[in-house]
Formats: structure tokens, sequence, C-alpha cells
């Protein structure tokens, strides 16, 4: 039986093949459903984790008929639970416009009917230097950037929608609370070393800031000889204080967004009535 306001963040390893991260994947929604979820997130390229693979992927994607976007409108009507289903490449823009040489890096957010209700395509894309083994990472050359700030109703508050990298970003946050975020989900894959550094305060940062609840949804460990990525998936209440955090490795954790506590604390410190820029 689903709780009233029980989000579930899933925390994966992806690896190069499809069906074993759809498995996977599936795994984990049913363990979310088990455990009283009425939403779960799903982390970013939790289904196409290649880069290699994306555009392949993404031409199958460009309508709702996809492999990945029926197998994840069949487990939310099948589970009856809601999925935001972290980040999948599309070879389309929202307005149907087709893509032939990009994908769009977009979210997807299903309802327990299994009907696809909003869509988030991720606007900054990672490219930069990193001292790991892959060194550099130019998602640029995939993917083309979104440009709406989307925000959908849910049963457990109003939803705003983010995707990894815009954590640096906090003027996409702003927005997301002006057009009435209660909780913001941010599936990520995040590398091992910006993880290390700035996961932690950024996520918590982005919460405090604009008192609304984080759920973090990671990729978690050792995807292949080159690549690591840091996991420690959380939720952050409104006040920036962690409410459950994992470690690495395919697993998930739930928390029960109170929306007594979102009201005390935007109550008590009304941070955005006191805003002068």
């Amino acid at each position: 039986m689903t709780q009233d306001n029980r989000v579930a963040v899933l925390q994966m390893v992806s690896g190069h093949d499809l069906d074993q991260n759809l498995a996977d994947s599936r795994e984990l929604l049913e363990q979310a459903s088990d455990q009283g979820a009425r939403i779960a997130v799903l982390p970013e390229n939790f289904a196409v984790l290649s880069t290699r693979q994306m555009m392949e992927r993404g031409l199958l994607e460009r309508d709702a008929s996809g492999p990945i976007r029926s197998f994840l409108a069949e487990q939310a009507r099948r589970l009856g639970i809601w999925i935001v289903g972290g980040s999948l490449p599309i070879a389309a823009r929202p307005d149907g416009t087709e893509l032939d040489s990009r994908v769009r890096a977009a979210c997807l957010v299903f309802n327990d009917r299994g009907e696809e209700v909003a869509r988030y395509d991720k606007i900054h894309l990672f490219d930069a230097q990193v001292e790991d083994a892959l060194g550099s990472y130019r998602e640029s050359d995939t993917f083309e950037p979104g440009e709406a700030v989307v925000v959908v109703d849910t049963p457990v508050g109003r939803l705003g929608l983010a995707i990894c990298y815009d954590l640096r970003f906090p003027e996409l946050f702003r927005q997301l609370r002006g057009k009435g975020a209660e909780w913001v989900t941010l599936p990520s894959a995040f590398t091992y070393q910006t993880g290390l550094a700035h996961w932690h305060p950024l996520v918590r940062a982005r919460a405090i800031e604009n008192q609304f609840w984080m759920v973090a949804a990671g990729q978690g460990g050792e995807h292949d000889a080159k690549r690591r990525t840091y996991g420690h998936s959380m939720v952050v209440d409104p006040w920036g204080a962690v409410v459950t955090e994992l470690s690495e490795g395919m697993t998930l954790a739930t928390a029960d967004l109170d929306p007594g506590k979102l009201s005390l604390t935007r109550d008590r410190m009304p941070v955005w009535s006191h805003r002068r820029l």
C-alpha cells in the first residue's frame, strides 16, 4: 500500500546493456512500490549510459512507442506508482521537431496510469575537464540543450525538474521555486571526483536557498574501467537536513515528504518575501 507522501530515490550502476539496465530498473521500481512509495525517482542515464549509443537509442524514442518510454509507462501502470524517469535520449524536441545529429537528455514523468504528464530537457550541459580516467566530458557534442523550466503537480506536491549539471546553476532552482515547486528531483550521474567535492554542499544549498525538498537520485559505482560515479543519492528537507542517504551500488531508500515541515520552514523564515534583488 502506498503512503501519502512517500517517495523512493533509486540508485543504479548502469552498464552498456539496455536490457540489463531495464531489468535492474524494474527490480528497483518493484521494491519502491513494495515499500509504499507513491513516486519513484530513477537516476540520469538509467537505461542508456554509453555516449556511443545515445543517437541510436534516441531515434527510437522520438514518440511514446519507444522501448524505454513504453517500459516506463508500463511499470507505472503495472505498479500503480508515479515515476520520474531519470533521463533518456530523445532525438526530438518537445514540439515534435526531429533532430538528426544530436539528442535531448529528457526527464519524463509518468502518472500511476502510465500517462506521460511532463517532460523536462536538460538545460545545462556538462563540458568540463575532470581528473579521472576519462579526463574530458563534452555533453554538447551529443546533446542539444533544453530551454524550458518545468514543474508538474503530483500527489506529493508540486514538483520541479532538474538533471545533474543543472545543480550548479542556482538561477534554475530560483525559477522552479517561483513556479511553485515544493520539491525538486535531480537525476544525476556525478563523476566520483566532482561528487566527492561538491555533491553534498550543492544539493543542500539548493534546498536551503529555496526551502523545498531535494530528491537526488544518482548513479553510484564503477561502470567500466574508465568511469566511476559518486552515488550518495539522498533526500534533503527544506531546512537542508539530509533525511536519508545511500552510499554506492544498486539500491534505494524512501522518505516521507512532510508538507507540514515545508510550511513551517517557509513560515518561520520567509526568505522568499525578503528578496531584494
